[in-house]
């Protein structure tokens, strides 16, 4: 049985992982889609070691993140003793955090400017180690929010590969939290397919079955697995 999604899940209580693995596959069935085809990370962002133990001892070997610093602080230790694990930055990136980003990650969801994709190449290209590259649409043309705005897509997704010579995986995108999700996940995928990329980023705890629907690759979900953020990061 789900803790309270008001209290952080304890330690010792991974069940928040095992009702959102119930649920991915509910949602793949549905969808007529094949459980592999949809990675689920877990969003550890403000969670210590303490928490994220007892998630990756219950299975879970994706993790996402939102900020390089912080990742830096908690995870050098975990992935030493815990091998075999996947992380990924969900969050925005700054070119000043670029080389710290690719010597972490394994995928970057968050490629949505050229001095951000100036940056990636060169690291890239020095440490001789290709993370998964994720090009973030703000499909909702949010000022507040990060990302490339719809219409500017196709010619940024063509400067990532012929300008700066990025391998890019797949699109993400964040829908405005008032609107419904599912016609921004439908133009995430749109702008995909006709691009030529597979991968898709969509759907956090609120909406990642309707992000199945839709065609997610890749699932974000943080408080439905660890619980309620108490005290978030400054």
């Amino acid at each position: 049985m789900m803790q309270s999604s008001t209290t952080p899940l304890s330690a010792h209580s991974p069940s928040g992982l095992a009702a959102v693995q119930e649920e991915v596959a509910r949602a793949c069935k549905e969808a007529r889609r094949d459980r592999a085809s949809v990675t689920l990370i877990a969003v550890s962002k403000t969670f210590d070691a303490g928490a994220i133990s007892p998630i990756i001892d219950a299975g879970q070997l994706v993790f996402g993140e939102n900020r390089v610093q912080e990742a830096k602080g908690k995870w050098p230790a975990l992935l030493q003793s815990r091998p075999g694990i996947a992380l990924h930055l969900i969050g925005p990136l700054q070119s000043n955090k670029a080389k710290e980003a690719v010597a972490l990650f394994d995928a970057i969801h968050s490629v949505d400017r050229p001095s951000i994709c100036e940056a990636l190449a060169r690291e890239i290209k020095s440490r001789g180690k290709q993370p998964e590259l994720f090009v973030q649409i703000n499909t909702g043309e949010e000022p507040q929010k990060a990302g490339v705005a719809p219409q500017d897509a196709d010619e940024f997704i063509a400067a990532c590969r012929e300008k700066y010579g990025l391998q890019i995986s797949g699109l993400m995108c964040i829908p405005p939290v008032e609107q419904a999700p599912a016609p921004h996940f439908a133009l995430c995928a749109k702008i995909a397919a006709r691009n030529g990329l597979k991968n898709l980023s969509m759907g956090m705890s609120a909406d990642f079955a309707t992000a199945i629907q839709m065609g997610a690759t890749h699932v974000r979900v943080g408080s439905a697995i660890f619980g309620t953020r108490t005290v978030p990061h400054a």
